[in-house]
C-alpha cells in the first residue's frame, strides 16, 4: 500500500521522518520574535489591521509566532465581512497544529503547518486564507462541538465541510512502547488534543499491565476510529488485532496508519462489504456494524476495546460483543 496523500503532496510521513524534524518544527530561532496578543479583546483595538500583510511577523527562518498568524487570518475575515471589526482572536477560529504533540510553550509556525476550523465562513474566504497565510494547509467549516463521525447505530454521519487545501493532519502520542503517528483527514475524523499522557493509552495500558494476557493475545478493537488503541497493542506485543469501526473515513485512516507505523499492509479492497485489509497474519481491518461482527469472526478474542464518543450509551456495543471476548475494555 503506498502512502499517498490524496492532495499529491507529501502529507504522509512515518513516525522516524517525523520525529527527526518535531523537535524544531514549533519551536523559535534565536531571531523569533514573539507577539503576545490579548485573546479576548478585538484585534482591530490592538493592531493597525492595514499593516499586516504576507510577510508580516515573519522570521528570517520562515516561522511566525501563531498570534501573527491568526491574526493575519482574522484580518482576511474581517475584510471579507465574514467577521465584523470587534473579533477576538478567540472567537474567530479554532487553531489545529500539524504535526501535533503536547507543546510548553506557544508555537511558532512554518508553512503548511495549521488547519483552521471556523462556524462562519464562505468558499472565497476561506481560498483567500489558504493562499496568502501560508502557514495554513487547509480551512474547514464547521462548529467544534459537534462531533465528527457516527457517533452510533442511530445517528447519521456528520463532518466538516473542506472549503480550501488539505485537511490531513497528523497527531503524536509518546507510549512506552514508543511514539505513534496518527494521521486524520480532519474533516471527516474527530478531533483530538495530543497530551504528555494520553487518558486512553494509560487506561488500555493499566488493563494489559493488570491481567495476565499469554505473550500473543489477540484483541478486537471495535470502534477503532483512525485505529490509535488497535496500534498499540500491535506494539505493545499482541499476536492479532482486529479493528473495526461502522465510518468508513476512519478505517481507511486505520490502514494509512498502520502503514505509517510500519504495520505492512498487503491489500486494501474497498469493493467487499467488510473492506477486509490484512497482511496475512497479525491484523485485519472491517468497516462494519458491530452487531453483524460475529457473522464474520470465528474467533475468540481475549479482549475487546470499546471506545465510543462522549454522552454516548455502550450497551449495545458490549451485547454485540459478549459472546466474541473473554475482556471488555470501555475506554
Amino acid at each position: 500500500m503506498e502512502l499517498e496523500c490524496k492532495c499529491g503532496n507529501a502529507c504522509i510521513k512515518n513516525s522516524e521522518e517525523i520525529l527527526l524534524e518535531i523537535e524544531a518544527a514549533h519551536s523559535p530561532c534565536s531571531l523569533c520574535s514573539p507577539l503576545k496578543l490579548k485573546k479576548f479583546s478585538p484585534l482591530k483595538d490592538q493592531l493597525n489591521l492595514d499593516s499586516i500583510n504576507l510577510q508580516w511577523g515573519r522570521c528570517e527562518c520562515g516561522k511566525r509566532h501563531i498570534d501573527s498568524v491568526m491574526a493575519h487570518i482574522l484580518k482576511i475575515m474581517i475584510n471579507e465581512e465574514i467577521r465584523n471589526d470587534k473579533s477576538t482572536l478567540r472567537n474567530s477560529v479554532v487553531p489545529l497544529i500539524t504535526p501535533a504533540y503536547p507543546l510548553k510553550n506557544e508555537p511558532y509556525l512554518r508553512d503548511n503547518s495549521l488547519i483552521v476550523l471556523t462556524s462562519k465562513m464562505d468558499e472565497k474566504c476561506a481560498e483567500i486564507i489558504q493562499q496568502e497565510v501560508s502557514e495554513v494547509k487547509a480551512v474547514l467549516k464547521g462548529e467544534i462541538k459537534n462531533t465528527v463521525g457516527i457517533k452510533d447505530f442511530s445517528s447519521t454521519p456528520h463532518v466538516y465541510e473542506l472549503l480550501a487545501g488539505c485537511d490531513l493532519r497528523c497527531d503524536i502520542l509518546n507510549t512506552a512502547f514508543g511514539p505513534i503517528c496518527i494521521h486524520k483527514n480532519q474533516s471527516q475524523i474527530h478531533i483530538e488534543v495530543p497530551r504528555h499522557r494520553s487518558p486512553k493509552i494509560t487506561s488500555l495500558s493499566l488493563f494489559l499491565k493488570n491481567n495476565n494476557l499469554n505473550s500473543d493475545f489477540k484483541v478486537l478493537d471495535a470502534t477503532c476510529g483512525p485505529g490509535t488503541l488497535g496500534i498499540f497493542c500491535l506494539k505493545a506485543g499482541a499476536g492479532k488485532v482486529v479493528f473495526n469501526d461502522l465510518w468508513k473515513p476512519a478505517t481507511t485512516m486505520t490502514t494509512l496508519n498502520l502503514e505509517s507505523n510500519g504495520f505492512k499492509v498487503d491489500f486494501f479492497d474497498e469493493k467487499l462489504e467488510k473492506c477486509k485489509v490484512s497482511n496475512g497474519e497479525n491484523f485485519e481491518v472491517y468497516n462494519m456494524d458491530i452487531r453483524k461482527i460475529d457473522s464474520f469472526l470465528d474467533e475468540k478474542f481475549d479482549l475487546c476495546i470499546i471506545d465510543p464518543f462522549p454522552g454516548v450509551d455502550s450497551k449495545e456495543f458490549v451485547d454485540a460483543i459478549r459472546n466474541l471476548a473473554k475482556n471488555t475494555l470501555i475506554i
